[in-house]
């Protein structure tokens, strides 16, 4: 079931800044809001899921990599 999700306090010049940021792609700001809050949480999944695939490949090799290698085969993976 879907929650609500509600945040006080927030500052004049954010709110109005979202406001403005909804209207101009024709959403309401709850439409808006949703859909950012939907792609911060796919970001969270994907780091989380890519930390894990670099702390396994470390055990497997059983050497460190560094940050760069592995961007690079993940990339190389994903066809980029």
């Amino acid at each position: 079931m879907p929650k609500v999700i509600q945040i006080r306090e927030v500052p004049d010049d954010v709110h109005d800044a979202l406001v403005a940021a909804a209207a101009a792609e024709g959403l309401s700001l709850t439409r808006y809001l949703l859909r950012e809050l939907n792609q911060v949480a796919r970001r969270t999944q994907i780091v989380q899921h890519n930390s894990e695939i670099i702390h396994r490949t470390r055990d497997e090799v059983g050497a460190s990599l560094d940050r760069e290698t592995v961007l690079s085969v993940l990339r190389e993976g994903r066809g980029e």
